[in-house]
């Protein structure tokens, strides 16, 4: 794998109209990993990809009428076959963090790169995420700087009373030792 031009080869892009450009002389220094599911808990669908191309339709399922006129994306998406799926440049601002504040600093879609996985925050993720989030990560890395160990985490920990996402069950030490090794503070 390889990023050139903000898109990350050799993933599917597919462009969302939800996303703008970032604040000028912004630098992209931190990495939020969600995860999603529609209808929660239902996967191998393409609910995701509808949401994130505004094309939701209210009508298949009950929980889909909040979303119909949701305005949102995410950098890349890592489906549990571990497909990627990229929906915006990484040089691009996103619309996935939603009212958001980290270390002070609010608003983290205008620094902040948003991955997706498939999957809920109450459920285990499965081996192919870990490795496409591992390898995708240390790319994002090596190309932004700032991306450091303590500015990679979950929508938990920038919107704490509204998202509970990635959940208990995904293994951040794990994830992390794989893409740092012991150079983690």
């Amino acid at each position: 794998m390889q990023i050139k031009h903000g898109l990350l080869h050799p993933a599917k892009f597919i462009a969302s109209p939800n996303y703008d450009a970032r604040p000028e002389n912004t630098d992209i220094d931190l990495l939020v990993i969600h995860c999603i599911s529609l209808p929660r808990g239902e996967f191998d669908n393409h609910n995701i990809e509808a949401l994130f191309l505004n094309k939701i339709n209210p009508q298949l399922h009950p929980s889909f009428k909040e979303l119909a006129n949701l305005k949102v994306s995410a950098h890349l998406v890592i489906y549990r076959d571990g497909a990627v799926v990229q929906f915006v440049p990484f040089h691009a601002r996103a619309w996935h963090a939603g009212v958001s504040c980290f270390q002070g600093k609010n608003n983290c879609n205008d620094f902040s790169i948003g991955i997706e996985l498939e999957g809920t925050d109450d459920a285990d993720y499965l081996p192919i995420q870990y490795e496409k989030l591992i390898v995708i990560t240390k790319l994002l890395c090596q190309t932004y700087r700032g991306i450091i160990p303590e500015r990679i985490v979950g929508h938990s920990e920038i919107a704490g009373k509204r998202k509970t996402d990635p959940g208990l069950l995904f293994d951040w030490s794990y994830y992390k030792q794989q893409v740092f090794g012991d150079t983690i503070p």
